[in-house]
């Protein structure tokens, strides 16, 4: 018998087990399953912090409540505060509220992790696990000339990680008057001329690198560099960015809002965005929670609220899915000392609209206070997780959310859901129509 030295041992032992978990990946430990495909596009609102569920979209009245919030019910027994999203409200028949999610995490930084990427932080993986919307990006292979993965109002934390630069996220810098760096006019007239000219001069000097990077950072640069130059004096992009200021002020005329407008008209020109995240931070409210809900809630109002209206009013509403929500909730009942409210991951809420999701709906139910789930709502009975949410999300785009990449750099295998092979995981499907 040869004798391996321990090195070669390990990787021959390491190899074998991959390849028995890369046959059973590829002959399929589940049963084949058929995305919906409702859906061409994402646009997913980050409420980074965490919104307390029990003030805004499940509204649980107490002692604790303003007197001015004026709770108002809208469609199918959805019920908000007047004062918070009187927009909302008027699009209550468009939204599907889903109460019965349980998270993972009470901290920011890892809930964050799982709500962009669908998994549960893990340093031995955190650095091959991509953004969803990367792995959307990837999937879409580039259909157009817009970036598929646009982050406007803040950058995500993940990115493509080991998938290829054109899948990272594109973040334009937006001002009152649209993003005017894709068409600058330094020279005149001859702007166009002289940018060409530089850049196939760039291309000519840097060619080699291009063709054969040393690095595949360097690849990834490169091929996010030649994404964007694409971009430029491009009117179909430029148009996407501009925006009135009727149109600033009636989205609430904030950073936020000014993001809703290039998300609508990034998924009307139909140009190749497929997952389009907007940030919305501040959020976490242990301090003041209700004065500070009145700034926040009427900035998501104004800005998501004429969102959903305006897709709608365009018939584009039904093949666009619109994903609101944070990282987990917040603590129910009386406010803390501070008169704010603290971590809570046993309960908390989403607002979905559009992509073939039926509205005027409400998705399982909390206790009276909103501490905990009491009824989950669906086939699972049991809470639906963020990776629930994830699968939909693929499952609306057409996306197999069982499916997993091999070829990682590190060799570990990437599921885009993971468990969701063997059916931990899946679609919430009682919320389509």
């Amino acid at each position: 018998m040869t004798l391996y030295p321990r090195r070669q041992l390990i990787r021959s032992v390491a190899a074998m087990f991959a390849s028995s978990h890369a046959l059973r990946a590829e002959t399929g430990s589940s049963p084949k399953v058929t995305p919906r495909a409702t859906a061409d596009a994402v646009i997913f609102v980050n409420l980074n912090g965490a919104p307390s569920h029990v003030d805004t979209f499940d509204f649980k009245p107490g002692t604790w409540t303003p007197r001015d919030f004026d709770p108002q019910p809208g469609i199918g027994g959805i019920v908000l505060s007047r004062k918070l999203f009187p927009v909302l409200l008027r699009q209550s028949r468009h939204l599907h509220l889903v109460r019965s999610i349980e998270g993972w995490e009470g901290a920011h930084e890892r809930g964050q992790f799982n709500l962009q990427t669908g998994h549960r932080a893990n340093p031995a993986f955190n650095s091959e696990t991509p953004h969803i919307g990367a792995v959307i990006a990837a999937e879409s292979q580039i259909t157009g000339k817009f970036p598929p993965f646009l982050a406007l109002n803040g950058l995500p934390n993940e990115g493509a990680k080991f998938l290829d630069g054109r899948y990272e996220p594109a973040q334009p810098l937006l001002n009152d008057e649209g993003f005017a760096l894709l068409k600058h006019q330094y020279f005149g007239s001859d702007s166009k001329r002289i940018f060409e000219n530089r850049y196939r001069l760039l291309e000519q000097l840097d060619g080699a690198l291009r063709s054969n990077p040393y690095d595949p950072l360097l690849r990834n640069h490169a091929a996010f560099y030649t994404l964007a130059q694409g971009m430029m004096y491009d009117d179909s992009i430029v148009n996407v960015f501009r925006q009135t200021l009727e149109e600033r002020q009636r989205y609430g005329d904030s950073d936020f809002g000014r993001a809703c407008i290039v998300a609508r008209n990034a998924v009307r020109a139909k140009n190749g965005a497929r997952f389009i995240s907007i940030q919305s931070d501040g959020w976490d409210m242990h301090v003041d929670v209700y004065g500070n809900l009145a700034r926040k809630c009427s900035e998501l109002d104004q800005g998501l609220g004429n969102l959903i209206a305006d897709l709608a009013a365009s018939n584009d509403l039904q093949r666009v899915l619109i994903l609101a929500m944070g990282e987990f909730g917040r603590t129910p009942g009386n406010l803390n000392t501070r008169g704010g409210r603290d971590h809570h991951k046993d309960a908390l809420c989403a607002m979905i609209a559009g992509g073939g999701v039926a509205g005027g709906k409400i998705l399982g139910r909390t206790d009276s206070i909103g501490a905990k789930i009491v009824d989950p709502g669906w086939a699972a009975a049991r809470p639906v997780r963020l990776e629930d949410l994830v699968a939909t999300t693929y499952s609306a785009l057409g996306i197999d959310w069982t499916k997993s990449i091999l070829d990682t750099p590190s060799g570990r295998k990437f599921q885009y859901v993971p468990g969701a092979d063997f059916g931990d995981y899946r679609p919430v499907e009682e919320l389509f129509a």
